[in-house]
């Protein structure tokens, strides 16, 4: 019996020290994506993306407002010269893309149309960015400064660097995302999306 238990220890004692560093790297990249989250690296681009998000029939959803009313502060600021605006149609029924409520929104504000490119294809953060890729090519664009969710930026910037576009971030002020319930659950899900992230850069790196 004593043998026995001599020889768990070593085991007991590798699970232990395995947990604690799974928790710690766990712990690295949450407070990563946090810090990502809270730098503003705005300054003189060529265009502001500003990332899609639900809306409402022609109304954006407050995550949504927050991010473009960002993107118009930059703008007035006289960072760029141009708005992408970017998001598809959120369901079947949907008259409006979130880009062309975006649109609305800013030209409701006073901002010119000359000054706003919309995309109304994409669904997914990557392909927010890729059609906003495709329009920065059609207009000889080339830096630009992405706006969204402060906890989203660093998942955002890291899409903007394996697409190759020369991006810098401006999360909004502050988030929708107010109580500790729904700030655990997106930071979670951001913790979930950096290491998928991860596995598909290695798997593209070392192809089988």
């Amino acid at each position: 019996m004593t043998r026995r238990r001599g020889r768990r220890r070593p085991l007991l004692r590798l699970c232990m020290w395995s947990l604690l560093a799974l928790v710690a790297w766990l712990a690295g990249v949450a407070g990563w994506i946090v810090h990502v989250g809270s730098r503003d690296d705005a300054g003189p681009a060529d265009a502001i993306v500003v990332l899609g998000a639900a809306a409402y029939d022609a109304v954006p959803s407050p995550v949504f407002e927050a991010r473009i009313d960002h993107g118009l502060d930059l703008y007035r600021a006289g960072h760029a010269p141009v708005l992408i605006f970017t998001g598809g149609y959120g369901g079947a029924k949907a008259r409006f893309s979130e880009a062309q409520v975006a649109r609305r929104y800013a030209l409701r504000r006073d901002i010119p149309a000359s000054a706003i490119l919309i995309e109304s294809r994409s669904r997914t953060t990557v392909e927010n960015l890729v059609e906003a890729q495709r329009l920065m090519r059609e207009h000889d664009l080339h830096r630009i400064i992405v706006v969204s969710d402060p906890l989203h930026m660093a998942r955002a910037l890291r899409a903007s660097r394996r697409l190759g576009i020369d991006a810098v971030g401006s999360p909004t002020p502050s988030t929708r995302f107010r109580t500790f319930r729904t700030q655990r659950e997106f930071l979670l899900r951001e913790v979930y999306f950096f290491h998928r992230d991860l596995y598909e850069s290695i798997v593209q790196e070392f192809p089988s």
